[in-house]
């Protein structure tokens, strides 16, 4: 009885240890060679910003981070 006691208990720590595990996030990430800045080579891309300019890129970065999504500034 104490065996598969000690075996249950085993196996339910094991369990809820496999249970804590993270799993990987890189299954849907940017492909290797190409640079953020590249761009999906699609016509649905914001109005001003040019496919391959590394420049362009980080200014929109920038003016999306400072004024599209900074909740403080939107509210005031």
């Amino acid at each position: 009885m104490k065996a598969a006691l000690r075996t249950l208990v085993a196996l339910s720590a094991l369990a809820a240890l496999t249970a804590c595990g993270e799993r990987l996030q890189t299954a849907g990430g940017s492909k290797h060679g190409t640079p953020s800045y590249a761009g999906p080579q699609s016509p649905f891309t914001a109005p001003g910003w040019k496919v391959d300019d590394k420049t362009s890129w980080e200014q929109h970065l920038r003016s999306r981070q400072q004024y599209g999504q900074n909740e403080y500034t939107r509210t005031h």
